[in-house]
């Protein structure tokens, strides 16, 4: 099972008022397991940087002026998310300046449907509780001390344990996948066998299980050794 964690740094908080995406990172899971395969890139925003936007991220648009504008990375993006269901925290605003940025492009939105938000399933889990990345984090553990302001990448990283996290805890991505594509071959010899292009059933021979003369006259003579059983009356 092939799933993205991202996040996104933007200038503000309202795509539909101007505001841009900066920064996106994107963390690769296998059956909840991080590959090491990640897409990140900083964006030229092509206005400026509110200082309170700056003030979380620390992005200046100095830093951001030489960087690629989001459609020159379209095609990259699109090619590494894949059609992977999409893991975020807050997901709708990360997914409202996505597709933003898409649909300035003239492409398709990419589906809520592929949608998966960290702080409804923290708030099913958790109800009353702080939703944070922080707070949630300080619940279960996960060391954020080399976080001093929000990055894409970096935040997309902790989010990742998180939401193994909240799914069920560390045991789930366990599973290797050469172990589970051995179990799964090794089921599918034991039940069938093509022949010809039909499929037919393959029958184990009959392992024997009755008691040899010698274990019933061990299992006669400890019978014995009981005074009136209740299965002799």
């Amino acid at each position: 099972m092939r799933e993205i964690v991202f996040d996104t740094e933007t200038t503000g908080l309202d795509p539909r008022s101007g505001d841009r995406l900066v920064e996106i990172g994107c963390i690769e899971m296998v059956n909840r397991v991080p590959t090491g395969s990640v897409f990140h890139c900083y964006f030229n925003p092509e206005r400026d940087m509110p200082a309170e936007a700056e003030a979380v991220h620390g992005l200046s648009i100095t830093f951001l002026s030489d960087k690629p504008k989001f459609a020159e990375k379209t095609g990259e993006f699109l090619d590494f998310i894949g059609d992977s269901p999409l893991v975020a925290h807050n997901a709708g605003f990360d997914f409202g300046f996505m597709n933003n940025e898409l649909e300035m492009c003239g492409l398709e939105p990419v589906s809520r449907d592929r949608m998966i938000d960290t702080v409804a399933i923290a708030r099913r889990k958790h109800p009353g509780a702080k939703l944070s990345l922080d707070a949630l984090c300080s619940r279960y553990g996960i060391d954020r001390s080399h976080r001093t302001k929000h990055g894409a990448l970096l935040d997309a990283e902790l989010l990742a344990q998180l939401y193994v996290e909240l799914m069920g805890g560390r045991q789930i991505g366990l599973e290797l996948a050469a172990d589970v594509a051995a179990r799964a071959e090794a089921v599918a010899m034991q039940e069938t066998v093509m022949v010809s292009g039909s499929v037919t059933r393959t029958f184990r021979s009959p392992r024997p299980h009755a008691a040899s003369a010698e274990e019933l006259a061990r299992h006669d003579a400890f019978m014995a050794g009981f005074s009136e059983p209740i299965w002799s009356r």
